[in-house]
C-alpha cells in the first residue's frame, strides 16, 4: 500500500474519530439542553397555571378551569396539562348511602373510617363541629350559621390510579354496632388536555438511538396551609426531538463538506509533499535498472533533503564504480580479442565476425593466409628478426584493410595462418586486392631476402553455409595457390556453391509449414553458488530439421535461408507454440529459453500474437525467457528495447546470449533493462590458465549484481574451468 493512501486511512480514521466524538457529546449536550430548556418551560407553566386557577378553585367544577387549561395546552409544546384535585370531602350521607348494608340509615353514628393505605388515609374532619356545637351551647342567643354536616377528607397517594376505593367504618345506634363498607368514587382529576406526540420527519431509528427523558412538572395550589389541587404539566418531546433531529443532520452534513474540503486540501498537500519521494522512488528504480541520474531539485523538508542527497551521492558512487568496471571490461576486451604481436584480431573475434556475416546476410570474400616455412625462417634468424618479419606481414594485411572502401577485417589465428574477411567485395574486386597483397608479398620478400612469403586462398561468403565449411574451402582454395607458383592466389568463384539456393527455399518452406522439426532442451544451467546451487535454473530450447536425406541442417543455415525468404517468423512462432505446449504436457517448473530473430521481433504481426499467446497461457509466462544474440541487438537496439519492455509487460524474461563487449558497450548494458546475459564461450574457454579472462568475468559479474542481472556461462567443458568461474562467483553455467 501506497503510504498517500496510509496516510488517507490514517488521517480518515482520526476524523472520523474525532467527529464522532465531537458528534456524540454535541449530540448529547443538546438532548440535555432539551430536556432541562422542555423541563424548566413545563415547570414554569406549571407555575403560572396554578397562580392562575388559585382563585378558581373554590368551585372545582368551574368551566373556566377547563378553558385555561385547554387555551395553554393549544400551543402545541406540551403533551398533557392535568389539574387534580389534592383531597376528596366524604360526606357521611354518601357513606350510609353506598354502604354495603343496607339497613342502617342517617340516624345511625358512624366511626373508625380505614382504608387501604395504598390508596391513602381519612381526616376525620368532625373535630372541629363538636368545637362549634360546645362554643353555641355557650352562647345560647347564638344562631346556628355552621353546616352540621359531617364530612371526611380522604388524602390520595400521589401514585393512586384507581377511581374507586373501599372505605369501612363501623355504624352504631344505640347498643347496635355494625362493621361496613362502602366503595367511594375518588376521580381526582379535575381538568385533563392530552395531545399526540407528533414526529413528522423525524426517522423512527433516530428515535429509537436517542431517548429524550421529559419528567412531569407540578405545581401545588394551596388555600392557606392546605394544598387544594396539583396542577401537572409535562413537554412534548416530539418537539425536542425535531430540534435534535435538525442540529444532529446539519452536524453530519458540515461534517461531510468539512472532511471533503478537509481531504481535497489533504490531496493537494500531499501531493506536494510525496512528489519528492516519488522522485526518490524513481531515482532508485532507476539505479535498479542501471540508469544513475540524480535529483536537481532537491525538497526542502529536512529528512527527505537529507535522503535525496545520499541517494544522489550513492547514484553517483555507484555510476562511477560502473564507469571503472566498465574501463576495465574494455581493456581486457582488447586485450583478450587481440593477437599481441600483431594488433591483428584473434580466431575467436573472426568467428564472431563471421556470424555478423550470417546475421546481416551480407556478400563478401573469405580470405586465408599462410606464411610460407616460417618454421625454417625462424630457424635461421634470431626470435627478434622472426617477430619482425611477422609484424611487417601483418601491416600488409592491415593496409590493405586500410586502403579499400569496402569493410575488410584481418585476424592472425596461430603462428603462420592468417585471415581476411571482406565484406561487400565482389568478385573483381576481390581479384584486385589479391594483387595489391602480392605486390606488398614481393616487396617484403625482397626487404627480408625471402623468395616464398605466402600463399592466398579465397572463397565466397556462403549465407547458408557454416564457418567450418567456408574456412575448409578457402584452405582447399589455398592448397591450389601453392600449385600456381611463389606467393600466388587462387579465388572460388559462386559457381562452387554446394548447395541450389531454390532447392533450399522448397526444404525450408516445406519444414517450416509442416512443423517438420523437432525441439530438444540443452544447455542445462545449474546455480552455481546460492542456496539452490546445482539446481537446473534454464534449459535453451534447440531445434533440430533434417534434410531429403536425413541428414541434421545446421541451425545457422536453416535460419539464414528462413530468413532470406521471409518464413523465420512463422518458424519462430511455431517454437514457441511447441515449448509451450511442452512445458504444459511435461509439467516443466523452470525457465526455458527460446532462440528469437531480429526479424521477428522487428514485425507488428509477430508482436501482437505474441502477445496475444503469452496472454492466453499467462500461468506459465514467467517460464519464458527470449533470447538473441549479442549482434542481433546491436543492429536495431531501440526495437530491441520495445520488445523488452512488451516482454516484461507479459511477464516474460530477456537473455542476450554470445555477449561480447565488442557488440554491445558496456555503457549501454544498464540501458537494456535485462534478466540474464550469457558469455560467449570464448570466455571461459581455458579460463583456469588466463588471468585476462578470470579478470574480465570477476567484473562482470560484479556489474550484473549492481544492475540486477544474472550471468551465465555457456557450455563449459574442461573441470578445472567449470570451478574458476564458480569461484568467480558467476550465478549459473552449463556444461
Amino acid at each position: 500500500m501506497s503510504l498517500s493512501k496510509q496516510l488517507y486511512i490514517i488521517i480518515s480514521l482520526i476524523f472520523l474519530m474525532i467527529f464522532t466524538g465531537n458528534f456524540i457529546i454535541s449530540v448529547k449536550n443538546a438532548k440535555e439542553y432539551l430536556q432541562t430548556e422542555a423541563s424548566t418551560k413545563a415547570q414554569d407553566t406549571a407555575t403560572s397555571l396554578g397562580m392562575s386557577l388559585k382563585t378558581l378553585m373554590k368551585d372545582k367544577n368551574d368551566p373556566e378551569i377547563q378553558s385555561i387549561i385547554s387555551a395553554i395546552a393549544n400551543s402545541g409544546f406540551y403533551k398533557e396539562i392535568r389539574l387534580e384535585d389534592s383531597f376528596f370531602q366524604i360526606k357521611k350521607e354518601d357513606l350510609i348511602s353506598l354502604s354495603n348494608n343496607k339497613t342502617i340509615d342517617n340516624s345511625w353514628q358512624i366511626s373508625k373510617l380505614e382504608v387501604d393505605e395504598k390508596y391513602g388515609k381519612i381526616e376525620d374532619n368532625n373535630t372541629q363541629l363538636e368545637f362549634l356545637e360546645e362554643l353555641q351551647a355557650l352562647e345560647e342567643n347564638s344562631e346556628n350559621s355552621f353546616d352540621k354536616t359531617k364530612t371526611y377528607t380522604f388524602i390520595a397517594n400521589k401514585d393512586l390510579n384507581s377511581k374507586e376505593i373501599k372505605v369501612e367504618f363501623i355504624a352504631s345506634k344505640g347498643l347496635d354496632s355494625i362493621k361496613t363498607f362502602a366503595l367511594i368514587n375518588v376521580d381526582k382529576t379535575i381538568a385533563k388536555v392530552t395531545r399526540d406526540e407528533k414526529f413528522d420527519y423525524v426517522p423512527q431509528w433516530f428515535i429509537d438511538t436517542i431517548s429524550i427523558k421529559l419528567y412531569e412538572m407540578k405545581s401545588e395550589i394551596s388555600d392557606g396551609w392546605k394544598t387544594t389541587a396539583t396542577i401537572y404539566v409535562s413537554a412534548n418531546a416530539g418537539d425536542a426531538y425535531a430540534k435534535l433531529y435538525e442540529q444532529a443532520k446539519s452536524g453530519i452534513i458540515y461534517s461531510i463538506f468539512a472532511f471533503l474540503i478537509s481531504m481535497l486540501i489533504l490531496f493537494v498537500f500531499v501531493q506536494y509533499i510525496l512528489q519528492p519521494l516519488k522522485n526518490i522512488e524513481k531515482l532508485a528504480q532507476n539505479i535498479a535498472m542501471g540508469n544513475f541520474k540524480t535529483i536537481d531539485k532537491l525538497p526542502w523538508t529536512t529528512e527527505i533533503k537529507n535522503v535525496a542527497i545520499s541517494m544522489n551521492e550513492m547514484s553517483a558512487k555507484i555510476e562511477s564504480v560502473i564507469s571503472k568496471l566498465n574501463r576495465n571490461l574494455e581493456n581486457l576486451t582488447q586485450k583478450l580479442s587481440k593477437d599481441e604481436l600483431t594488433g591483428l584480431n584473434i580466431k575467436q573475434t573472426f568467428e564472431t565476425d563471421m556470424k555478423k556475416m550470417f546475421i546481416s546476410k551480407s556478400n563478401g570474400y573469405i580470405f586465408s593466409i599462410k606464411i610460407d616455412s616460417l618454421g625454417d625462417f625462424a630457424k635461421t634468424h634470431t626470435p627478434s628478426e622472426v617477430n619482425n618479419f611477422i609484424k611487417k606481414f601483418a601491416e600488409i594485411l592491415k593496409e590493405c584493410k586500410a586502403g579499400k572502401n569496402a569493410n575488410i577485417s584481418a585476424y592472425r589465428f596461430y603462428g603462420s595462418e592468417f585471415a581476411l574477411i571482406t565484406d561487400g567485395l565482389n568478385y573483381e574486386e576481390a581479384q584486385e586486392l589479391t594483387l595489391t597483397i602480392k605486390r606488398e608479398f614481393e616487396n617484403l620478400s625482397n626487404e627480408i631476402g625471402k623468395n616464398e612469403i605466402a600463399h592466398i586462398g579465397a572463397t565466397p561468403f556462403n549465407p547458408i553455409g557454416t564457418t567450418e565449411q567456408m574456412l575448409l574451402a578457402a584452405n582447399e582454395a589455398y592448397e591450389k595457390a601453392k600449385l600456381i607458383g611463389p606467393n600466388e592466389a587462387f579465388i572460388r568463384d559462386s559457381d562452387d556453391l554446394v548447395r541450389d539456393m531454390n532447392v533450399w527455399r522448397s526444404l525450408i518452406f516445406d519444414i517450416i509449414d509442416n512443423q517438420r522439426f523437432e525441439i530438444s532442451y540443452i544447455n542445462d544451467a545449474k546455480v552455481l553458488n546460492a542456496e539452490n546451487k546445482g539446481q537446473i535454473v534454464m534449459q535453451e530450447a534447440f531445434t533440430k530439421a533434417y534434410d531429403l536425406d536425413n541428414n541434421d541442417i545446421p541451425i545457422g543455415t536453416f535460419v539464414s535461408i528462413a530468413e532470406q525468404y521471409e518464413k523465420i517468423v512463422d518458424f519462430d512462432k511455431a517454437v514457441i507454440s511447441k515449448v509451450i505446449s511442452d512445458i504444459k504436457m511435461e509439467n516443466i517448473k523452470h525457465s526455458i529459453s527460446i532462440n528469437l530473430s531480429l526479424d521477428s521481433i522487428d514485425d507488428l504481426n509477430f508482436i501482437l500474437w505474441l502477445r496475444q499467446t503469452l496472454i492466453k497461457y499467462k500461468e506459465i509466462v514467467p517460464q519464458l525467457v527470449f533470447s538473441l544474440t549479442a549482434y542481433a541487438v546491436t543492429k536495431d537496439i531501440y526495437k530491441f528495447k520495445d520488445f523488452v519492455d512488451v516482454i516484461h509487460s507479459l511477464g516474460a524474461k530477456i537473455i542476450i546470449k554470445r555477449f561480447e563487449s565488442k557488440f554491445i558497450p558496456l555503457d549501454n548494458i544498464k540501458d537494456l533493462n535485462l534478466d540474464y546475459i550469457r558469455l560467449a564461450r570464448e570466455y571461459t574457454n581455458n579460463v583456469k590458465n588466463d588471468s585476462s579472462k578470470q579478470s574480465f568475468i570477476e567484473a562482470m559479474v560484479e556489474m550484473t549484481n549492481l544492475l540486477n542481472i544474472k550471468l551465465f556461462a555457456e557450455n563449459v567443458k574442461d573441470d578445472e574451468d567449470f570451478k574458476t568461474i564458480e569461484k568467480l562467483d558467476v550465478y549459473g553455467a552449463s556444461r
